[in-house]
């Protein structure tokens, strides 16, 4: 058998010394990443070649541009070992099909963030940077945390620099002592540590304090090289303030929102439409209204793209009715996120880190996506697959 196999390998080999070296590489650059990871199976010279940077990179290229967008779904719950799940929109335009694939089992640890085919992860003691699809990961090193600390962590490249870096905002609390014992719970936060870490270096650097709210899990959007958020000055203020921190200054700045955004009317969540900054905002009728800021930087380039009515998805069930109520109740509308627009001009939406919605706007209709297998309750990143590392430029 062991000859047979060898054999094979050979004339495998001999076929692929025969074809131009630029023919191999475009052919294999628009595979599919589950695809291109079993082709290194076929024998030793495909399995160099995934490894070729200029391979690598004119994949991930190729399929940041592809007809659809693509995610990481992650179980919240610890019973399922956090497994992750890759769900790929590319046939949905042309055949209505999305790809729901289990990844293979990595480590227990938690989703945090996306960049470039990576995977920012941390479990109770250590961050890591991963690739789910290679299997690859990088312990960084650690950041001493004291246990009345609460963290917000980001992930981030910049084009220019060419330089992935892991931003910590660390909060210091002030312990409160019941019974001699300290409870985090009431301890009030007091003030906040910004802690940055360029990937090969062996160590975090502090940068300073910040006069923002980042202690709740906000999700950011990374645009021109600079991450986003969107934050609270202190907690008797209802308005919004939008933040960019650049990664290559490593500096903080507040960014011009709208004029109508005002006590009735707030940013609630941030994202990339097509490239451009973006975000959600609600007012008194319960509809969404996205935002997109059309040139960087410009406070007058803000337009309202569309507007999504209010819809309850039918499947959610009874105890998760309630959650969307209390929710709703305490963060108006917060249980509904825009995710990206599709090929088509259709917007997918989550609701309640629990369905997914497809919205066409140009018939105000709704369809649930439903996968087997799907985690009941999840987090989701937008993620693009692929054979990416740390040390190659991507395009």
């Amino acid at each position: 058998m062991s000859k047979l196999v060898k054999t094979s390998e050979q004339q495998t080999s001999n076929i692929m010394e025969k074809l131009p070296q630029e023919i191999i590489l475009v052919i294999l650059s628009r595979l599919p990443s589950t695809s291109l990871l079993q082709s290194m199976l076929v024998c030793r010279a495909w399995r160099r070649l995934t490894r070729d940077p200029l391979l690598v990179a004119t994949h991930f290229s190729h399929m940041a541009d592809k007809d659809g967008p693509s995610f990481i779904f992650q179980s919240n719950r610890p019973s399922s070992s956090y497994q992750l799940f890759f769900i790929d929109f590319s046939d949905f335009h042309s055949q209505g099909k999305v790809m729901f694939k289990k990844l293979p089992h990595l480590m227990s640890i938690y989703l945090l963030d996306s960049c470039n085919g990576l995977l920012c992860m941390r479990d109770a003691r250590w961050i890591y940077i991963c690739n789910p699809f290679t299997r690859v990961y990088l312990q960084l090193p650690k950041l001493v945390n004291y246990p009345a600390q609460v963290g917000h962590i980001a992930f981030g490249f910049h084009q220019t620099t060419k330089q992935y870096k892991v931003i910590q905002v660390v909060y210091l609390r002030q312990q409160v002592l019941l019974g001699g014992r300290i409870n985090v719970a009431t301890s009030t936060l007091v003030q906040s540590q910004v802690h940055v870490l360029t990937i090969g270096d062996p160590s975090w650097r502090h940068i300073g304090t910040l006069p923002y709210d980042l202690a709740r899990p906000i999700p950011k959007a990374l645009v021109n090289g600079r991450l986003h958020w969107l934050s609270k000055p202190n907690n008797d203020n209802t308005a919004s303030i939008l933040i960019s921190f650049d990664l290559e200054t490593e500096q903080f700045q507040e960014m011009a929102k709208p004029d109508c955004c005002g006590s009735n009317r707030c940013f609630h969540h941030l994202m990339v439409l097509r490239g451009f900054l973006s975000a959600g905002a609600y007012h008194d009728n319960d509809e969404l209204e996205v935002w997109v800021m059309k040139e960087y930087g410009i406070k007058e380039s803000w337009i309202k793209e569309f507007t999504i009515g209010n819809h309850l998805p039918p499947t959610l069930q009874q105890n998760d009715l309630l959650h969307f109520n209390m929710a709703k109740a305490r963060f108006p509308n917060s249980s509904v996120r825009v995710l990206c627009i599709l090929r088509n001009d259709e917007i997918l939406l989550e609701y309640l880190n629990r369905v997914v919605v497809v919205f066409d706007p140009r018939h105000g209709t709704f369809k649930e996506l439903t996968f087997d297998a799907m985690p009941h309750w999840y987090k989701l990143v937008v993620h693009v697959g692929s054979l990416n590392w740390i040390h190659i430029p991507v395009c």
